[in-house]
């Protein structure tokens, strides 16, 4: 009689009181009939020893559980048993309660409410077979305690199918906020190299950079055989030499889609890999060597412009465009999705993702950001970055 899923200690203390149960009525039709002294009584003892025993055996065996051919052919058993001490004592009656029970437990509803049914008749039915007094409680006792036992089997499967959605429920929120936790660590693991990356390329770079240049025009100031001139050129190179350590530095924080290959193929990579619509990726004009900060930018706009395409668009297809320029380079990113108005979408004033976050990216560096869109007509995002001058990367 055990369930197929695992079952609480409540579970089990119930099945332990629907054994005492059934075995006290057992027990009380026994000395009830040899008290009794009637012509049967050594039969309906019988009886109720047949009926522990069937019962004992149902209890012990591991086949007989509910849903299964076992169980029912074990029910049909103890239904038969039952029916023959109901034949001999009229006590039997009122081991229908439990049996209402084990039906309930162990049989499909479609078949578990018809079988409760034909036992309360037959208990109903056993007052007129011994010829007792025919009262309204007899028929309204059996059906009353069939009423009450498929109520709270009822009522207990709907209670526990929705402690096991809120456990499930729990579980999910669990790994949910797990993932969000590990997601948010490695969104500022990543934010915090590209800080880095940025301050010295601005910082270092620039400024050693810059000595560079000025060491180099001072050395080309100074007459042949000037003293000076020797330490001016020994000094060029050691900023020089500091200017190639910090662009290392720069290329060691750069993001891991930009360590194994260039701007265009990680967004190339980035395309392939989206999910939802097809995104297709092309590169116009003549390509140039970026800043790590631009590279930087420029993914990094192109991914939050993508997921915003796949997560809210609804779109079917959308396409990355790197353009270089002249003077500028630019990415565009549009998309055939369900569009939406710029001009009432609000931007968030504490906001890391989004529309504000890519605008303000575009803006470090002194380009633009612009948003096209409307209802029903797509999206397109566009960023334009000034090309750095010669010898200021």
């Amino acid at each position: 009689m055990d369930s197929a899923r695992p079952h609480p200690p409540v579970t089990a203390l119930l099945r332990l009181c629907l054994h005492a149960l059934l075995g006290g009525l057992l027990a009380l039709a026994a000395v009830r009939a040899v008290g009794d002294g009637g012509p049967h009584a050594g039969a309906a003892v019988v009886a109720v020893v047949v009926m522990a025993a069937v019962y004992a055996v149902g209890v012990a065996l591991p086949a007989v559980r509910p849903r299964t051919r076992a169980g029912a052919w074990w029910l049909g058993a103890l239904g038969a048993t039952w029916l023959a001490l109901l034949a001999l004592s009229p006590d039997a009656l009122w081991a229908a309660f439990p049996l209402y029970f084990l039906l309930l437990h162990l049989l499909a509803a479609r078949w578990a409410l018809p079988a409760v049914l034909a036992t309360a008749g037959a208990a109903i039915a056993s007052f007129l077979l011994h010829g007792q007094q025919v009262t309204p409680g007899a028929f309204i006792g059996p059906l009353l305690g069939a009423a009450v036992a498929v109520a709270t089997v009822f009522g207990y499967d709907a209670l526990y199918r929705e402690s096991e959605r809120r456990r499930e429920l729990i579980d999910e929120l669990v790994a949910t906020r797990a993932e969000l936790a590990e997601a948010e660590r490695t969104a500022g693991t990543l934010a915090e190299r590209e800080r880095l990356a940025r301050e010295i390329h601005d910082t270092l770079a620039q400024g050693l950079s810059s000595i560079q240049l000025l060491l180099r025009a001072a050395e080309r100031a100074l007459p042949d055989g000037d003293p000076a001139r020797g330490h001016v050129e020994q000094a060029r190179r050691a900023a020089q030499d500091n200017l190639a350590e910090a662009r290392r530095f720069v290329k060691a924080l750069t993001p891991p889609d930009l360590e194994h290959g260039s701007l265009s193929g990680a967004l190339e990579r980035l395309c392939a890999a989206a999910p939802g619509p097809a995104v297709q990726f092309g590169v116009s004009g003549t390509p140039v060597a970026l800043p790590t900060p631009y590279e930087v930018a420029l993914l990094r706009i192109a991914q939050s412009a993508l997921a915003n395409t796949v997560q809210h668009a609804s779109a079917g297809r959308a396409e990355i465009t790197l353009s270089f320029m002249d003077t500028s380079v630019a990415l565009d990113v549009v998309d055939d999705g369900r569009g939406f108005d710029p001009a009432a979408r609000r931007p968030r004033e504490t906001s890391g993702f989004g529309l504000p976050a890519m605008r303000s990216r575009a803006q470090s560096l002194g380009g633009t950001l612009s948003v096209e869109s409307a209802p029903g007509q797509g999206t397109a995002v566009a960023i334009t970055l000034p090309l750095p001058v010669a010898g200021a990367r």
